[in-house]
Parts: structure tokens; C-alpha cells; sequence
């Protein structure tokens, strides 16, 4: 059986580590042109913590179709791109759990949950959830549901405080909400809001895939001066600052 390490290796040649510095949106790591927060963030409330991105996922390239595949292709395919999705997320968080705990201002996380799915009945098979409360060692004792997804008319993509309830006593506990992919960040924000109007410590996110556009602005130019092979030892939060 792969180990983990392998698991994860062949992502290592087209994954991006997001990195703090000028241009780069300092809530959500996106890259903006030259402003200290990108549009999203400055229209949507706050209440997550901290934000913690594993790799920028640009779109129609190689994590960005894994990310997207993994909860949609069925069979043999669907439970590879899951178990390489898990195997990064199990390395990260073996190596970084701490920083983000850190920037949250917490020692360990007491709970760890996921964003629920905008429908019903994909919600239940999930596979984040799966690979959350079951497959990753990181997570498995501490993951409970958390959240469920409320009948308030809500767009995709649009923030809104009522989006999300809480279906457990969440009082004081600091909790590490995880999902796959922030393209807005607005689902995992009404998450956070959710926890919080329910009592919840501090609200940190973990996202596999932080979404960008090769194609905006000067983005393919900064994206390629990336280094490669992805490093598993420098995250977002404690790598030191571009220049």
C-alpha cells in the first residue's frame, strides 16, 4: 500500500505555495494588483481567525481539475484523486497543523469539521467529509459535523450569516473548518459565522486549493516565478514574506 508520502509526491511538481507579501491579499492569499486585500475580502464579513492555504489551484490546470474531479467522478478514478487529496492534506497538516493553530491563537484545535455542501443529498456522500473523519489521522478523533446547510436562499458564491446553523453545542471550542477549494471564501466566512453565532473560540480555515486565474492581470508572470517542487516545509503562515 502507498505510504502517504507517495500519496502526495506527484502533486509536489504542480502545486504553488501561497506566500505573504506585497500584492497578495493578506486575509486569503490571493494575488491582487498591488492591493493590501483582494475585491472578495473587502466585500464580505469576517469571522474566520486566520486562513490557511495548502496551494494556489489555477484554473483548468492540474489541482484545479483533482479538486474538482475527486467528488464528482465515481469508481476506481474518483477513490484515487480522494486518497491524493488526502495524502496531502494528512502531510500539511502533520507539518502545519501548529502554525495555523498558532495564528488562530490556540494550541491544538478542538474540533475539526468541513464546509457542507450547497445540496442536501451530495452532502451525505461527500467525500471531504470521508476523508476528514475517517481517512486522515490528523483529524479523524477530533472531527465532528458540525454544520448543516439552512433553507435561507442564498447565491453560491455571496455571503450570508444565515447560509449555515449550527447542529451541536459548540461553546469555547476552537475549531479548524476545512474545505477543498476558496474561490470567494464566502461559504467557509457564513460557516465561521455560523460557529461563532453558536459560541465557538476561535474559527480558522484550511483550504487544499486557494482558486486564481492565470489569465488576470500579471498573474501568470508571478505564478511562474514559483518554486517547484512545492515545499512541504514552509506554509503560508510561516514562510517568510515575499518580496
Amino acid at each position: 500500500m502507498p505510504t502517504v508520502r507517495e500519496l502526495a509526491a506527484p502533486y509536489e511538481n504542480f502545486m504553488l505555495s501561497p506566500r505573504a507579501g506585497p500584492g497578495v491579499c493578506a486575509r486569503c492569499f490571493n494575488l491582487t494588483d498591488g492591493f493590501s486585500e483582494c475585491y472578495a475580502c473587502t466585500q464580505s464579513e469576517h469571522h474566520l481567525d486566520t486562513v490557511a492555504p495548502i496551494s494556489y489551484s489555477v484554473a483548468h490546470e492540474q489541482l484545479h481539475h483533482a479538486l474538482a474531479a475527486y467528488k464528482r467522478v465515481n469508481g476506481t478514478v474518483g477513490r484515487r484523486l480522494a486518497a491524493e487529496l488526502a495524502a496531502v492534506l494528512w502531510r500539511y497538516l502533520h507539518e502545519h497543523e501548529r502554525c495555523i493553530a498558532r495564528a488562530a491563537g490556540v494550541d491544538r484545535f478542538d474540533l475539526v469539521t468541513t464546509v457542507p455542501s450547497r445540496d442536501h443529498e451530495r452532502d451525505e456522500q461527500h467525500p471531504l467529509r470521508w476523508i476528514v473523519s475517517e481517512l486522515i489521522a490528523p483529524t479523524r478523533e477530533r472531527h465532528a459535523r458540525l454544520l448543516r446547510r439552512t433553507e435561507a436562499a442564498a447565491q453560491p458564491h455571496a455571503y450570508s450569516p444565515d447560509k449555515y446553523a449550527a447542529v451541536q453545542s459548540v461553546a469555547d471550542q476552537s475549531i479548524l473548518l476545512i474545505d477543498d477549494t476558496w474561490t470567494t471564501g464566502a461559504n467557509a466566512q457564513s460557516a465561521a459565522a455560523a460557529l461563532k453565532a453558536a459560541g465557538a473560540g476561535p474559527v480558522a480555515a484550511l483550504v487544499i486549493g486557494r482558486h486564481v486565474n492565470r489569465d488576470w492581470h500579471d498573474n501568470d508572470r508571478r505564478l511562474r516565478t514559483m518554486n517547484r517542487p512545492f515545499d512541504w516545509q514552509r506554509c503560508a503562515l510561516c514562510a517568510p514574506s515575499a518580496a
